[in-house]
């Protein structure tokens, strides 16, 4: 699987050039989480990992509280997921995910960013089938065989483990990201986690080395940066 994962998702929360941003795109994730799943983070645990990150990336307490106190009324904007998939600059595949409270909107304004970088939007799975759906949980460890052990006692899909620098990373399939947070908690406490998320992870890598392909890529990242709507960003392009 490899640490190069993290070069290959574009982060919304962390590309943004103003705060206001990065606030809005946790508060609409955190505000759609606890209203799926239950406002209260001890028994929501996608919750209390979003809260976990938010805070990591210095959002303010308040932001948060808001976010939760709106999902709690259950009135108001109502928003939903949206996934689109493509090719981008050089051909590399792109999936993007957003929340969105107007699908024909959002549609339309996707659709620019590429049509504006000479890209191709697809069709749902035109691409995603060339990524791994997965749950990336990091944290400080160096004992990767307890760690395993844990996890397969539990009967935990794991897909790789990696240990480097006393650090300990384990790949999972989505669908197993909360048997496995809880599996990890059983066996070693309360961990604090340097990466907690589900993350599209590509099978391989499209290069990119022409240098107008190149300011077109970044082109195409930063106007769906520039989108509300967008949340992450993944990419198979290695530059």
């Amino acid at each position: 699987m490899g640490r190069a994962y993290q070069n290959r998702k574009e982060s919304m929360a962390k590309t943004s050039d103003t705060k206001a941003k990065v606030y809005s795109k946790y508060g609409r994730e955190i505000f759609v989480c606890a209203k799926a799943g239950g406002v209260d983070p001890d028994g929501n645990l996608a919750l209390r990992g979003l809260i976990d990150r938010a805070k990591k990336d210095q959002v303010p307490s308040h932001v948060i509280e808001k976010a939760i106190e709106k999902a709690k009324g259950g009135g108001g904007e109502d928003f939903a997921p949206a996934r689109y998939e493509g090719f981008g600059p050089g051909g590399c595949m792109v999936i993007i995910d957003c929340l969105t409270d107007n699908p024909n909107r959002t549609f339309g304004d996707v659709r620019l960013c590429f049509t504006k970088t000479k890209c191709k939007i697809g069709t749902q799975g035109v691409v995603s089938h060339m990524f791994d759906h997965s749950a990336i949980l990091a944290f400080k460890n160096n004992n990767e065989d307890a760690v395993l052990e844990a996890l397969l006692m539990a009967d935990v899909d794991v897909t790789d483990i990696e240990s480097d620098d006393g650090k300990i990373t384990v790949f999972t399939p989505h669908a197993e990201y909360f048997k496995a947070k809880q599996a990890l908690a059983e066996a070693l406490g309360d961990i604090d986690f340097d990466v907690d998320e589900i993350q599209f992870l590509p099978r391989g890598t499209t290069p990119i080395s022409d240098e107008e392909d190149l300011a077109m890529f970044e082109k195409f990242l930063d106007m769906l940066n520039d989108l509300d709507d967008v949340q992450n960003v993944y990419h198979d392009a290695e530059f």
